[in-house]
């Protein structure tokens, strides 16, 4: 079993409310979000375009629920020339996660990326060339020594529609960029979408991998993304993803790994659906009771 000493449980605001789909629970609010959160037993969220941004603010919400930040998403834009913008971006972004108390940041290179457009994921998704990969690799190291001086950790959210979206992009990354300043954040559900296995990543990456979302697969919606050309966003409205034990990915053998390599840091329930066909605490509550049954935490 997992060590509960050395592993942070949260949970994903994306359940809820969904921030790319505003009309997938658009109409819950934020209290309501994060109070199922601790009603389901986790200590920790991510954060939501309905979080406050004002540090005092969200600590003022999040406090008497016992609830903490683990991280919050951030969009690089390194391969379309936009060093500068994202910089200064990221800067104001790792204060924020700084002072919430956050030790990883949770980075995605969105250059080109054609996650919210209505084009099929799986075979329209960006290629790099060799100078965008090197503004990428240069880009990453030099906001990972940004987070370094601040005794945080970049991890690198490989996603669908993006160009790191398969195992190979996800090799080459890592590959090229420095391991001591570029740390994995393994989805289980976006290396599964992309026809990849969560366990042969992991294994490769044992302890470089800092940050974990739990996510599972619906098998009969992803063979019809594969058949109907679907797009990302079209994927997630028909119920693609869903919560840890209930779709077709074995995360017994996952929770083995990480107790066999120490894994420390947060593991995140992410799994976005349409709370109008998925009850966000009932869900919430489904994971919750998987992993402590398989994961021991």
């Amino acid at each position: 079993m997992l060590n509960k000493k050395d592993i942070d449980l949260g949970i994903a605001p994306i359940g809820w409310t969904n921030d790319d789909l505003p009309e997938l629970g658009g109409h819950i609010p934020f209290e309501q979000c994060i109070s199922e959160m601790a009603q389901a037993g986790y200590t920790g969220t991510e954060v939501g375009n309905k979080y406050p941004r004002e540090p005092e603010e969200l600590k003022r919400y999040l406090n008497p629920l016992k609830l903490r930040v683990a991280s919050a998403w951030f969009s690089t834009y390194f391969t379309e020339g936009k060093k500068d913008e994202t910089i200064i971006g990221f800067q104001r972004h790792m204060e924020f996660l700084k002072e919430m108390g956050a030790s990883v940041i949770v980075v995605c290179e969105c250059g080109f990326c054609i996650q919210g457009k209505n084009l099929p994921v799986l075979e329209e998704k960006p290629v790099f060339n060799n100078r965008q990969w090197e503004l990428l690799k240069t880009g990453l190291e030099g906001i990972g020594q940004m987070a370094a001086a601040n005794r945080m950790k970049i991890v690198y959210h490989h996603h669908m529609g993006t160009g790191v979206q398969t195992r190979a992009e996800i090799d080459h990354l890592l590959g090229i960029t420095d391991p001591q300043l570029i740390y994995l954040l393994l989805d289980t559900g976006h290396i599964t979408y992309s026809g990849d296995d969560a366990l042969i990543l992991a294994e490769k990456y044992g302890t470089r991998i800092k940050h974990v979302h739990l996510k599972d697969i619906r098998r009969k919606v992803l063979e019809q993304v594969r058949t109907e050309k679907m797009s990302f966003l079209d994927s997630v409205k028909a119920g693609v993803f869903t919560v840890p034990g209930d779709g077709m990915i074995d995360f017994i053998p996952l929770f083995k790994l990480f107790e066999r390599i120490n894994y420390q840091g947060w593991m995140v329930v992410e799994a976005e659906q349409d709370s109008g066909k998925a009850n966000p605490l009932e869900y919430a509550r489904k994971a919750r009771e998987y992993i402590l049954k398989n994961g021991g935490i």
